[in-house]
This record gives structure tokens, sequence and C-alpha cells, in this order.
């Protein structure tokens, strides 16, 4: 079966974009690896490639770079196939090796600054992937941001980043670092630009198996989103094809598409069901009311 039409030349003015509408920033972001920030990004990515939207994408991680080996394993799979299968623009933004702090800092300013300048002209959406640490480049992408995507395990290992936790009666304590670096960087935004930065939590990798854990910590999420001011979103469910796609660099949207190394099985409808859910609660503009071809 092949994959539903793919024509990014669909409605574009001069310079490719879809809109007047300004490209929206969407940064992958959590001070923790592990949580699946790279899957969410590429998964995000091609679909709104495939809704005809052009997409720019840069990988902040400079030392692991999931994102950009993805993207790598992506254009060696089609082209050894000879498929046509969308992939994203991307720019690589390196790190400073500066000695002084205030000159590496002022060289990745500009770095950052160029990098977006490039995609701005170009694109529609602008997917980050940040690094799981707090640094310079972190910093620099939250706070450009439009949207902050931040996928937390199903644990209060994660959990903790977010807020302080009581050991004793679960309760939520205080927000932590990371709800401290999103909430200045909020701040940041509105005073300069006069706009906010919608912050979305999703809940990654849960399991299919009911437990008191599981059921707490989504307590938790629920009470520190009233307080911190973030969105809870459904998150992608723990599954085996998520790591098996990575060396080919496929997504679930293209395991339909002649060629696909993978047989598509009612799992793997599910999780289309996850991106898609995903998709309608982020409310990215532009899509408002557009039917999801996938």
């Amino acid at each position: 079966m092949s994959s539903p039409h793919f024509d990014p030349a669909r409605d574009r003015d001069s310079s490719g974009r879809s809109s007047d509408r300004p490209a929206h920033i969407i940064v992958m972001g959590n001070e923790k690896g592990g949580a699946g920030k790279s899957t969410v990004a590429i998964h995000l990515a091609v679909a709104l490639m495939r809704m005809n939207r052009r997409v720019g994408v840069i990988d902040l991680d400079v030392r692991q770079s999931t994102l950009g080996r993805y993207l790598d394993n992506r254009r060696r799979w089609s082209e050894r196939r000879g498929l046509d299968l969308p992939i994203p623009e991307q720019v690589v933004v390196q790190a400073s090796t500066a000695r002084s702090l205030d000159e590496a800092e002022a060289e990745e300013v500009e770095a950052w600054k160029a990098a977006l300048r490039d995609l701005k002209a170009r694109c529609d959406f602008i997917v980050v992937d940040a690094p799981g640490a707090d640094t310079h480049f972190s910093r620099l992408a939250h706070s450009s941001a439009d949207t902050i995507i931040t996928p937390v395990n199903d644990s209060f290992v994660d959990f903790d980043l977010l807020a302080d936790v009581d050991p004793d009666t679960f309760e939520v304590g205080r927000p932590s670092v990371y709800s401290a670096l999103v909430w200045e960087c909020r701040k940041q935004k509105a005073v300069k630009e006069k706009k906010s930065i919608d912050w979305v939590v999703m809940r990654n990798r849960i399991s299919m198996l009911d437990a008191r854990n599981k059921r707490r910590v989504g307590k938790g999420l629920k009470k520190l989103s009233e307080r911190v001011g973030f969105r809870l979103a459904p998150g992608f469910g723990e599954r085996v094809i998520y790591r098996e796609l990575f060396p080919l660099g496929l997504t679930l949207l293209d395991l339909t598409q002649d060629g696909s190394a993978k047989q598509f099985t009612l799992s793997h409808v599910a999780a289309r069901q996850e991106l898609r859910d995903l998709l309608i609660v982020l409310k990215l503009p532009g899509l408002e009311g557009e039917r999801i071809p996938f």
C-alpha cells in the first residue's frame, strides 16, 4: 500500500512556505536523557510534512545527535531503495570552542540566530531537539520556543525534574529545576515579544499495564499542571517498534509505504493513533480543522 500523497509544493509562496504566518518553533525539551525526545521530534516532523507543511529541524544535542543520526539513516534508506520519503530540512549548529565563556556564549547566540533565520525563511514549522542537560544552547532554544513539548517517562525519576514529591504521601511540592527554567523563559518571551509559550508535557513510554505508580504519576502531573501552567498530552506507549525503526530512519508513518522493511500490524495502528492524538492536543497554528491524512 502506498503512503498518503506527499506534495510539499501545495499552496506555497515564492519562499516555499505555505502561509504568511511566521514559522512556529517547537522545542523538545527535558533535562534528562532517555525520555524519547528524538523519537517524538522525528515523528512530529514527518507528520507535519505529510500534512504538506515545510519543516526544518535543529539537533542541539551536539554530543549524541540522536535526531541527526536518525535523519542520516533516513536519507540512506531512501537513497538505497529509491524512495521519496519526506525528509525535513536540517541545519547543523556547532558548539563554540572558545575558551572564554563570554566569547563562547556570544558565538553560540550568533550561530543560533543564524540557524533560525535560515529556516524561518523557508519553513512553516521548526522542530528543535534540545539536549538533555542545562546548556547554553538549551536555554536559547527554550527562550525562542512557541511550543515546548516535554516528554517524561512514567516514573517519579522523571517527575523529579518538574517538581519535588513527598516520599511518604506522594504529594506534589514546589516546582523543580526544569519547571523553573521554562517559567523564566515564558516570562522573558512575554516581556520581549508580548507572546506566550505553550508548554505541553506528554507521558511517554507508558506501560500497557495498569499500576499504582502509573496512577500516582498521572495524579501528580495533573496537580502540577494546574499549579505551573502546562497542558497534558497523551504520549507514546512503550513499543519495541520505535527502537527497530531508528537504524532504518523510518517512522510509523512510513510503514505502509512501498519498500517498508516492517510489516504493518494492529499495534502500529494504535501507535499511529497516539501520534494523531498528540497533534490534536498540540493545537498547532494553521492546522485547525484540517484532516490528518494518516
